[in-house]
């Protein structure tokens, strides 16, 4: 079924408690300058295979909501082609919804960073000035821990910071043989990693002075100190059999404290099989270890991540989450995290039962496709002598460095408007597969399955000869809708952008109306 609902018609269907899946799928650009408070991003372009993994089970309500473009029509036709049974689309899409007297946030990963702000909050985590961390680093008596993961560290990080993200610390805290009496900093890129890390590490009962460092790497700039940049991160440390065993304890009490399941691996396989209840499994250990023992029906997502980006890993309002872990201190840190943002999480400890579970058996809906690839040197002759058109599907930034002299660049949303008069062979540069199957679908939907896939893509083409050109302005920052232009630069030295940026997250609770804070279930400062 698809049908068309009104902006209240959508809203009330976001808070009514029950599993939907809210997917707004413009592009990443769109999606960031401002969208629905619990939208999850799934970008147009990459619909089918993202839609798979956010909405695993194919009878939840969908809500799609477009740029109020009509996008969002053919998304729903492709959906239900898949499988999915029940689509509503939003009608005048994302203007729509602002003309009906709600908000459109700015950003991503809105609702978790808004969960960071409440906690803060309630919570009251002691906070460290960057002068301050400056006068404990001299007297060398501060221990400094950066919470996201090693990519991000590497970017740029606070000198003296050692990277162990939210849940590795307080998993890997007791080899790190700390004094009680020693400071301990978390600091993040901005303001949430750093709040919830502290407060975390708390909880799961580290006795010693904790704080979040002011405002992350953004507020150690803009307090004038250079960031350390470009430098990787070490392995996180390992654990022996005496820090194992004051893991398991912690996890032990922390469990029991907050009142959160642990299931069993039989119990796991029945939350699986379910088919009333949209169930998600995660590995939340270190990437490390998930790819040492991999689960085959659980993915990795670790610990923190899944708190901070939520949904870019769930697409399922309300949906049940089993979080699976060895000791079961990441795993615990996380469902108190997430049943705080409406989520039901479940925790499961590895074992040799879990790791003989399998993949969840459901059929899933297919996306396959089976193009046709053409050499880069044909390519050139083709479109040389006028028989065939060549459209780059690459991200916009990387057309604007460099694309072959002759390609266009198009997005999916845009890709029918670009063949449409246009009759000559359609010769795709791609280098994403999930762009690919969408972008297939789409061709062969408007009868022009004569398209090809240049093999190698963009770097092929220059080696077979192909001039090389770049376009700074083309396509125009208001054509470039993938490219998530909100304080994008706040990292990169762009100081101005660094506080609007934190002002704006600081901002995050006084933009929610009733309904939206009410979705966020905050635990207390103590347990019940």
């Amino acid at each position: 079924m698809i049908r068309t609902i009104t902006a209240q018609a959508a809203k009330t269907l976001v808070h009514s408690g029950d599993e939907i899946a809210f997917l707004d799928i413009r592009e990443a650009g769109q999606f960031c300058e401002g969208h629905p408070l619990f939208a999850a991003p799934c970008t147009y372009s990459r619909l089918e295979r993202e839609a798979a993994r956010l909405v695993p089970r194919r009878d939840v309500p969908v809500l799609l909501i477009d740029a109020g473009d009509g996008v969002a029509v053919v998304a729903a036709h492709h959906l239900s082609a898949l499988g999915y049974t029940d689509l509503n689309l939003v009608a005048g899409g994302a203007p729509g919804w602002l003309q009906a007297g709600f908000t459109l946030f700015k950003g991503v990963n809105v609702p978790s960073k808004t969960l960071g702000e409440l906690a803060e909050h309630e919570w009251r985590p002691d906070v460290v000035a960057p002068q301050t961390l400056v006068a404990w680093h001299g007297a060398g008596n501060v221990a400094l821990f950066d919470a996201r993961p090693p990519a991000e560290f590497r970017k740029m990080h606070v000198p003296g910071a050692v990277c162990l993200p939210n849940g590795e610390l307080a998993h890997r805290v007791a080899a790190l043989e700390l004094p009680e009496d020693k400071p301990v900093v978390i600091s993040c890129a901005g303001r949430t990693r750093g709040i919830v890390g502290a407060i975390g590490l708390r909880l799961t009962g580290h006795v010693g002075p904790v704080y979040a460092l002011e405002n992350g790497t953004q507020g150690w700039a803009l307090a004038g100190h250079d960031l350390v940049r470009g430098v990787t991160a070490t392995a996180f440390p390992s654990l022996d059999e005496a820090s194992r065993a004051a893991g398991r304890e912690r996890a032990e009490s922390f469990l029991e404290r907050w009142r959160i399941p642990v299931v069993s691996s039989a119990d796991v396989q029945s939350l699986l099989a379910d088919p009333a209840r949209t169930t998600f499994a995660f590995d939340v250990r270190s990437e490390a270890e998930a790819l040492a023992d991999p689960l085959a029906f659980a993915p990795h997502a670790p610990s923190g991540q899944l708190v901070q980006a939520t949904d870019q890993y769930v697409g399922v309002r309300h949906a049940r989450l089993v979080l699976c872990d060895d000791l079961g201190i990441r795993a615990g840190l996380a469902a108190f995290w997430l049943r705080q943002l409406g989520f039901e999480p479940v925790i499961a400890l590895i074992d040799d039962a879990l790791r003989a579970l399998e993949q969840d058996g459901a059929p899933k809906p297919s996306t396959a496709v089976s193009p046709k690839f053409v050499e880069a040197r044909a390519a050139l002759d083709a479109t040389g002598s006028g028989r065939a058109l060549l459209i780059d599907l690459r991200s916009s930034l990387a057309y604007r460095e460099s694309h072959a002299e002759g390609a266009v660049w198009a997005t999916r949303s845009n890709l029918s408007g670009t063949v449409a008069r246009d009759r000559r062979q359609i010769l795709l540069i791609v280098d994403d597969d999930a762009v690919l199957i969408g972008a297939a679908r789409d061709l062969d939907a408007l009868a022009r399955s004569d398209f090809a896939v240049v093999a190698g893509g963009h770097a092929a083409l220059l080696d077979a000869g192909a001039k090389k050109a770049a376009s700074p302005s083309i396509p125009s920052d208001a054509e470039a809708i993938d490219f998530a232009r909100f304080v994008h630069d706040r990292h990169d030295g762009n100081l101005d952008a660094s506080r609007r940026y934190l002002a704006w997250e600081m901002g995050l609770v006084g933009q929610l109306d009733e309904a939206e804070r009410n979705e966020f279930q905050l635990s207390p400062a103590r347990p019940p």
